[in-house]
């Protein structure tokens, strides 16, 4: 693989910036030649203070981390263009693409959106655009030099390098490697619904999920749920699908998850519901004859049970009744101290005499017959007959 240090200008990156997100074609720079944003990137992350530093790096002119470009494959790139049409590929600038950023998006973006006038900040005590300054404090920005790698190589060894070089700044995560390496017309359509801020799937889904759509977590769930379902991996699901021109399949798998849990649960426990990983309980409890009736009576009795500690845990509780989901509360030291006294440190079971580091604190009346995490339902036993018991 070759890769090659050099030094950009701002003034060479920012020529021809042109945002075609819109069209799902990424955003262009340099020259033309650069796409900011590959299908497979994530959106902009940073948020307006991080934004901010990346520009005043650049005016102090202190050096930015290195950035990472790769070079295009124009055999591959040719296949991809025969996709759209010659005037297609002028009016978006497509035809003279030769790199890919793959790694420094946030930073870049940050540079040319200011070149191009799309926010304000404060340069030495003064709120400026970039068209409000002087020629002399323009330049003094266009000729910053940035220091950008490029690399050439075969697939497998850019990949290799893309996760490599993935250690610092806003870290990327698995998904959004995965997208890279299964990228395609399949992650194109699949991220139109899992991946925008305020998407279909966040609208749809948002009281029940966890993380965010623009970081990939609800793309990588869905996935994760219905490579479960057909007994597959991610990866394995992903390059199954890579060339598909739809992502029908994940999306209606989706709307199935969230109505049946809906259909169940409601929407009034929010706070636990959040995270619970509902498709895999869709995928093996979707045919279950519980009622939604019964399992709200239920899970309102647990919820207001103060012995159960884990409440998101309730809702695999529901189906399967193992009380290891609801992480039952354990009687605090001061109990196991007044009990152990009580007992004089007698096993009530075997009548053999331990110290109290040797015993451990057991439910007289188990909790799933109506027994209370307090002092007189507890009994200290040595740790051989406390397992014997639990094992009955």
């Amino acid at each position: 693989m070759k890769i090659e240090l050099h030094q950009i200008s701002v003034r060479e990156l920012c020529a021809s910036y042109q945002d075609l997100s819109i069209q799902e074609e990424g955003i262009i720079g340099y020259g033309g030649r650069l796409n900011i944003r590959p299908k497979y990137q994530r959106e902009f992350v940073y948020d307006e203070k991080k934004r901010n530093a990346v520009m005043d790096t650049v005016w102090q002119g202190f050096p930015l981390n290195v950035m990472y470009w790769v070079k295009i494959d124009k055999s591959q790139k040719s296949k991809e263009k025969s996709l759209i049409s010659l005037e297609e590929m002028k009016h978006t600038g497509l035809s003279t693409i030769e790199y890919e950023l793959l790694d420094g998006q946030q930073r870049t973006i940050s540079i040319c959106s200011f070149i191009a006038g799309e926010y304000m900040m404060l340069f030495d005590g003064n709120l400026l655009g970039f068209n409000n300054m002087t020629e002399e404090q323009q330049n003094r920005i266009l000729d910053y030099r940035l220091q950008v790698y490029i690399c050439e190589g075969t697939d497998e060894e850019k990949l290799r390098w893309f996760q490599t070089i993935n250690i610092a700044g806003e870290k990327l995560t698995d998904q959004e490697i995965r997208n890279a390496i299964y990228s395609g017309s399949w992650v194109t359509q699949a991220k139109r619904r899992f991946s925008k801020t305020g998407c279909v799937a966040y609208k749809i889904g948002s009281d029940f999920m966890n993380g965010s759509p623009i970081r990939q977590d609800y793309f990588e769930t869905a996935l994760r749920w219905i490579g479960d379902k057909q007994g597959v991996s991610i990866e394995q699901y992903m390059a199954r699908h890579q060339h598909d021109t739809d992502a029908d399949e994940l999306w209606q798998y989706y709307q199935d998850v969230i109505h049946w849990t809906e259909k169940l649960f409601g929407r009034k426990y929010k706070k636990e519901m959040k995270g619970v990983q509902w498709g895999l309980l869709y995928n093996q409890y979707r045919d279950t004859t519980l009622t939604a009736t019964a399992i709200g009576e239920e899970v309102a009795r647990l919820m207001r049970d103060s012995d159960v500690q884990k409440k998101s845990g309730i809702f695999h509780y529901i189906f399967d009744h193992d009380i290891r989901h609801l992480g039952i509360r354990a009687f605090d030291d001061n109990t196991k101290r007044e009990v152990y006294e009580r007992q004089g440190g007698i096993c009530p079971i075997c009548g053999k005499h331990f110290e109290i580091e040797q015993m451990e604190a057991d439910h007289i009346t188990p909790w799933v017959e109506g027994g209370r995490t307090i002092a007189a339902n507890c009994q200290m036993l040595c740790r051989e007959c406390n397992r014997r018991k639990s094992a009955k």
